[in-house]
Parts: C-alpha cells; structure tokens; sequence
C-alpha cells in the first residue's frame, strides 16, 4: 500500500487533472478502500487544500495553499499563451521583475528562450529579478541572464521568498517591467493575493518599476483575496486570455489599463 504521503500527492494530481474527484473513483485507481480516500479528503480539506463535496472532492478559490506544482496543471494553454505575449514586450537590455506562480515562471521559460534577447558576448542581455525560487533555479544556468534573487523567507507552497529581507533589497534597484502573477484582480480592490506576505513583496516589486504587468486568465478577473498588491490605476497594462468576456475587462480599460488578449 502507498503511503499516506503518496496517496496525497496522487490525490491532488488527480483534482488538477479532472477538476473533482469522486471517492469509489479514486478508491479503485489507488488500489485501497474508499474508506481510507474519504480519510485522505478529509485530512486534504482540513489543510485548505480541497474542498470537500458530497461524495468526493474539488479544487476551487478556497484551495488557497495549494503547491504550485498541482497549480501548474489550472488553465495550462491559457498560461501558456499569456506567458508567450507578455514576454513578447521585454526589449534587449532590459531589467524585469518576476514574482512567483505559474504564469510567471513560464514567462521565464519564455524569455530564456527567445534568441533575439541571447548575447554572443560575455555581457548578459538583460536582468531578471525575482523572488522565487524555482524560477531562480531554472534561470541560473542561463548564461545571457543576469539573474538576481531577493532575500526572505521561503514559503512552500509557492517557493516565493517573503519578508523584510525581500523588501529591504528592493529598495535599492530599479526595475524597466514587472510582471505580477494574482490571485485576484478587479478595477475595486485592485491585483491581491490570498498571502499578505506575498502581497507586501509583490507590491515593493510594483513600485520599484517604471511599467507594471499584471499577467492574469480570465479565472482570476472580476475576483478579490485577502491582501492587495497594488490598485487598477497602478497597473498599465493587464495580459488574460481570449476567453475573458467583455463585461471583465472594458472595467480596466475605463481606467486606463490597456488589456492584451492572449
């Protein structure tokens, strides 16, 4: 039998593949007994990782702690397609700043792979600051990537680095972009985030530069969390996906952001 570790992790690959599990379901893809996946749920549901529904299980907004790599699955093409767009606006020589999520680290996928942004010579062609982990270990290796990671404290769930150590950095760079994952955004409450640490280092990111890309699928739109980043009017420009309806993203461009459908 697999452990309880095990069983977890092939639970929640199972709700970011379907979307919701149900229990005689999963019972017999795991080999075990369906009263030990209603044990399992309910342990994941206490976690704030699934929510509990008649029968089985779901993924939905209240799954605010869930790792980013189960993440990863939600909204794949969409990302996808957000990431190609928006690292289409970074030109040579420029000094981006990546905050942590999904979108975010296929935007680094994307601008470590454009060869008009590769140098020939030993001069990186343009700089990446983030906060996250995960894109720092994928970017590293990347020799015409000048690479800079902020200090903090490691959070898990989204391998950001958070905290004063974070911010304290921050304080003494300028940035030409920055592209900013969500939680949420609407034109009321602005971009947030379900984390009031990663709020706070998402916001110094905002500040320290001279163009803010809020880089969003329609999922996340017309919503609000718990910590606000930054306010709409603070945002120039929004990156979602064709499927965003029009009463979602005429708010934002009433205010000034200019929204790119991806």
């Amino acid at each position: 039998m697999a452990s309880v570790q095990a069983r977890w992790s092939a639970l929640l690959e199972m709700l970011t593949r379907d979307g919701r599990i149900e229990v005689d379901a999963a019972a017999t893809e795991l080999a075990v007994s369906t009263a030990t996946i209603r044990r399992d749920l309910d342990e994941l549901a206490r976690q704030n990782m699934v929510t509990r529904t008649h029968g089985g299980a779901a993924i939905n907004a209240i799954a605010y702690d869930l790792p980013l790599r189960y993440k990863a699955a939600r909204n794949a093409p969409e990302k996808g397609r957000i990431a190609q767009t928006a690292a289409g606006l970074v030109r040579a020589g420029a000094v981006v700043g990546l905050n942590g999520g999904t979108t975010t680290t296929e935007i680094a996928r994307a601008l470590s792979a454009r060869a008009d942004l590769t140098s020939n010579g030993a001069e990186a062609s343009f700089t990446i600051v983030t906060n996250a982990l995960n894109i720092a270990n994928e970017l590293v290796v990347r020799r015409h990537v000048k690479l800079v990671v902020t200090g903090g404290v490691a959070r898990p769930a989204s391998y950001e680095l958070v905290g004063p150590l974070a911010t304290e950095l921050l304080a003494e760079i300028t940035l030409d972009q920055v592209f900013l994952g969500v939680d949420a955004i609407d034109v009321t409450h602005g971009a947030t985030a379900r984390h009031e640490g990663e709020a706070s280092i998402n916001r110094a990111l905002a500040q320290r530069a001279q163009q803010v890309v809020v880089v969003a699928d329609s999922t996340k739109l017309g919503r609000r969390a718990f910590a606000r980043i930054c306010p709409a009017r603070d945002i120039d420009v929004l990156v979602t996906d064709k499927g965003a309806a029009a009463e979602l993203t005429e708010p934002f461009s009433a205010v000034g952001v200019d929204v790119i459908r991806a």
